[in-house]
């Protein structure tokens, strides 16, 4: 069990979350196990929402949420592959949104690999 307790402005906020594990009871490795999770999480979601703008996404109803959240991750991972246009993937996302020939690129870049 872990036991959030947070004081953002002038409120105080209490959360309680249950974690499930193999790891014996240490409470410093599970500690840093939950917080190398969240790490990773935060920085991936960052990344999708700095780039494709995710938490604006005003998408909500059927499988459309899933569909596009996995069309982002797609999108996001074809970027990452194509290496000889050396900028930010929001500068990348901007450059094949507008350049039929780097679309192609990042495509067979995706592709091959």
């Amino acid at each position: 069990m872990v036991k959030r307790v947070r004081h953002p402005g002038h409120k105080t906020t209490c959360e309680v979350q249950f974690y499930l594990s193999s790891l014996p009871a240490d409470a410093q490795k599970i500690g840093n196990a939950i917080r190398k999770h969240w790490g990773i999480e935060n920085q991936a979601h960052w990344i999708l929402d700095v780039t494709f703008n995710e938490d604006r996404c005003r998408i909500r109803s059927g499988h459309s949420p899933r569909n596009f959240a996995f069309l982002r991750r797609v999108a996001l991972n074809a970027l990452n592959q194509e290496s000889t246009y050396r900028r930010s993937l929001a500068q990348k996302s901007q450059r094949a949104a507008i350049d039929n020939n780097y679309m192609m690129a990042v495509l067979k870049a995706f592709c091959q690999a």
